[in-house]
């Protein structure tokens, strides 16, 4: 197994591996790669919807069907993530998976089935570094503040499915999710900002438009290149990711030509105790 770093603050690739015959040392190393890189990549990797499972799981739990997203046939625990034509995406947004849920995932791991010969990139950013980065007296003041998420942009699907009814229906039955703006790392220790602009709605003891000056002020500096990794895939490309301590954007570029990505996400870190 090969590692090599792809930018100072984030990201990694590994090859000179399958990823369909893995040892348990393997998923050892590959583990205590990720918690380093905090996004890793393997190339050429034909990877089966059983060999995608199983790799998840010697990480931990597969979260249960997506609540917005469907899943592929037969394994209602893989996701299916396609575009095209008549099918925009609405992951074109900087997030981390499902905030809006008390417990939100640790990883993700995404295996590109078809992918544009141009565009579609993904990026990733490293949100410990972010949060580094910023001067000293917005650290202090940003200490044991809290902030709400929701669904946020997932809105949009279930009014094109259903109208309002079903955007109130999918906020009912989905619920918020309060947590730390400023978080720290349960492996590594390191601390993170803990908000996305796709699922964070509300700073919890400021009026709407400070929470709003607030955030925009964060995301902006959270969106800096130096704090970033640009992936361009290829065809049974895979990406893992640790959910806790980064933030993604999957570029939407490459209309009317499709995308089809897979992806399993595990909820918790076994190896985290």
């Amino acid at each position: 197994m090969k590692i090599e770093q792809v930018t100072p603050a984030i990201g990694a690739e590994i090859s000179d591996i399958c990823l369909n015959n893995l040892t348990p040392k393997d998923c050892d190393e590959i583990y205590e790669a990720l918690i380093v890189h905090k996004v890793i990549f393997f190339r050429d990797q034909n990877l089966t919807p059983d060999g995608h499972l199983t790799f998840a799981k010697s990480f931990g739990e597969p979260e249960p069907p997506h609540p917005i997203y469907p899943s592929i046939e037969g394994y209602e625990n893989i996701v299916l993530l396609k575009s095209g034509a008549g099918s925009k995406p609405d992951t074109n947004d900087w997030h981390k998976d499902l905030t809006f849920k008390p417990n939100p995932p640790f990883t993700s791991i995404l295996h590109a089935i078809e992918v544009p010969d141009v565009g579609g990139d993904t990026m990733w950013s490293n949100t410990n570094a972010a949060y580094a980065a910023l001067p000293s007296m917005w650290q202090d003041y940003l200490a044991g503040m809290e902030a709400i998420h929701d669904i946020g942009t997932f809105r949009n699907d279930l009014y094109l499915n259903g109208g309002i009814e079903a955007v109130n229906d999918g906020l009912k039955s989905t619920g918020s999710a309060v947590h730390k703006i400023v978080d720290t790392h349960p492996v590594t220790g390191l601390k993170y900002l803990n908000i996305n602009q796709s699922f964070t709605r509300h700073i919890i003891g400021e009026v709407q438009g400070e929470s709003d000056r607030i955030l925009q002020y964060l995301y902006q500096h959270m969106a800096k290149p130096e704090f970033q990794v640009r992936l361009r895939w290829r065809k049974n490309t895979v990406a893992m990711w640790d959910n806790r301590i980064t933030h993604h954007y999957a570029i939407c570029d490459y209309l009317p030509k499709v995308r089809h990505m897979q992806r399993v996400t595990v909820l918790h870190d076994k190896r985290e105790h």
